[in-house]
């Protein structure tokens, strides 16, 4: 039974080892969370009287009350982590305790012996009474042993009555942790009830002035679909302005490129002409060469030949000398003439690439300067999911195409972008390089579009513009300082066009 029992609180206590990391990390997270609900409650505070009846206000609330009920549901877990300390620690105790009884027991009956052997005298009678030398070594030995024996189990009762101090000292600060936790609950379920009864009182005040708001919605409504109509007309001249200067640019390249094709044929021309006569001469020479070769190797066989015969026909030992020097002369001959064929045909390979080269320069340099040099393309779609947020923080209150309202559920909206509620002084800030090619003022507010090859970004609800029309800009550039909407809130409405079509921003920037 006990081997049982201290294989299962073996187990706990490896298992301890991944709960503490469960548990720092559960309180690492808690902190964070804190940390965005004293940001939230800031946010809140700063927020006027007026614009409480606002999404962007109801959504703040919505996300703190999501913040504090993670808070408490971490809270809960770490509760459990702490139960099952105390729960682990009071076995250990246990089982110390046990240990601890036994060692004792165990102990009294070693004392007790050694008592009835009368001490020191007996221990010297003990050993004198051994009948040779080797077994009153045996003896000495023996009782040395018996001695450590002895301290060694007063020093194992020390250590386990020292184990048992410390696992009690740990558990009463585990239950000490717990009672800390448990006030820190209360509190936050407190908190928690506080705010949600502030989210149905916001709640009521929006059903209460629902005609009022309803109104405006509407109003907002018809704003919305006048700035989407204005956009798209923007746009679509945008497209055609841009259609139009590509076929003008069309037609000036292709001109280009047929005056370039001229002047290029007319110095290709030119180099041919100029090094005719290179290739006239290192052909000639190749040739020559070709031929010296040709009549060395027919030397060469015949000198070989005539070698053969003398050995065949035993003459004269000066005279075969004779014949083998002059098949050497034959061969080095030839070789020479290989060589020299060689080198004539590199050269005139040299000439043909050289020619080649010099003709291929000149047309890139003629292309160049008739502006046919290739461009780079935009390439913003490739960038698509990696683009920087708009604003550097803000929430989104409303999102891409049909949404129904978050209060009044018989209100739908259509957006062609999405709304990302801020604080007062915030920048709306450019998401990907690229030139602005307009600024409009729509529905009392200005708007700013930044051309991105066939892709626009779109600027809303601005009070300010820190951009003029033509700018180039970068990824981070300052568009302009966010205004308020029509419920006091600082909105940002932003958008992404692919043409003369909206898509989701959300799928194309990070959030």
């Amino acid at each position: 039974m006990i081997k049982k029992l201290s294989f299962f609180i073996s187990i706990l206590v490896f298992g301890s080892a991944f709960a503490q990391k469960d548990k720092e990390q559960l309180q690492k997270q808690n902190a964070e969370l804190k940390k965005q609900i004293s940001s939230l409650n800031a946010t809140l505070n700063q927020t006027k009287q007026e614009s409480k009846l606002s999404v962007a206000y109801l959504n703040a609330v919505n996300q703190k009350l999501t913040l504090r009920e993670k808070v408490y549901n971490n809270t809960q877990k770490e509760k459990r982590f702490i139960e099952d300390d105390i729960y682990k620690r009071q076995l250990e105790i246990n089982k110390n305790n046990r240990e601890l009884a036994v060692l004792r027991k165990n102990y009294s009956e070693i004392l007790v012996k050694a008592y009835k052997t009368k001490g020191v005298q007996n221990k010297v009678t003990f050993i004198l009474s051994s009948k040779n030398l080797g077994e009153a070594l045996k003896r000495i030995e023996y009782l040395k042993r018996y001695s450590e024996y002895q301290d060694q189990k007063a020093a194992e009762i020390t250590n386990k009555a020292t184990q048992i101090k410390k696992n009690i000292a740990l558990k009463k600060k585990s239950v000490s942790e717990k009672d800390n936790l448990l006030l820190s609950q209360k509190k936050e379920l407190t908190t928690i009830e506080i705010e949600k009864k502030q989210k149905q009182d916001l709640l009521n005040e929006f059903k209460k002035n629902e005609a009022k708001l309803t109104v405006e919605l509407k109003q907002k409504q018809s704003q919305s679909k006048e700035l989407e109509r204005q956009i798209r007309i923007i746009i679509a001249e945008e497209i055609r302005i841009a259609k139009a200067k590509e076929e003008a640019e069309r037609k000036a390249e292709a001109e280009r490129k047929r005056l370039a094709e001229i002047a290029a044929k007319k110095e290709k021309e030119r180099i041919d002409a100029e090094n005719r006569a290179k290739l006239a001469a290192a052909e000639a020479e190749r040739k020559k060469a070709e031929l010296e070769l040709k009549k060395a190797n027919e030397l060469a066989l015949k000198k070989a030949d005539d070698e053969k015969k003398l050995a065949e026909s035993n003459k004269a030992a000066e005279k075969k000398a004779a014949a083998e020097k002059a098949t050497r002369d034959a061969e080095e001959r030839a070789k020479a003439a290989n060589d020299k064929l060689t080198a004539a045909k590199a050269n005139e390979a040299a000439i043909t690439k050289k020619k080649e080269d010099a003709k291929d320069e000149a047309e890139k340099k003629i292309m160049k300067s008739y502006d046919l040099a290739p461009t780079v393309g935009s390439n913003f779609a490739d960038n698509k999911g990696r683009m920087s947020f708009p604003v550097e923080r803000g929430t989104v209150t409303h999102r891409f195409g049909r949404q129904p309202h978050p209060v009044f559920k018989n209100i739908v909206e259509e957006n062609t972008g999405i709304k990302i509620a801020v604080s007062p002084g915030t920048k709306a800030r450019c998401v990907f390089p690229g030139v602005v090619s307009t600024i409009q003022v729509i529905n009392g507010s200005r708007t700013v579009f930044v051309k991105h090859g066939n892709y626009f970004t779109i600027y809303s609800n601005l009070a300010s513009t820190f951009v003029k029309a033509n700018q180039q800009v970068s990824a981070g550039t300052p568009i302009g300082e966010i205004g308020s909407d029509f419920d006091e809130s600082i909105t940002l409405d932003f958008q992404i066009w692919n043409g003369d079509k909206p898509v989701d921003p959300l799928g194309w920037v990070s959030y």
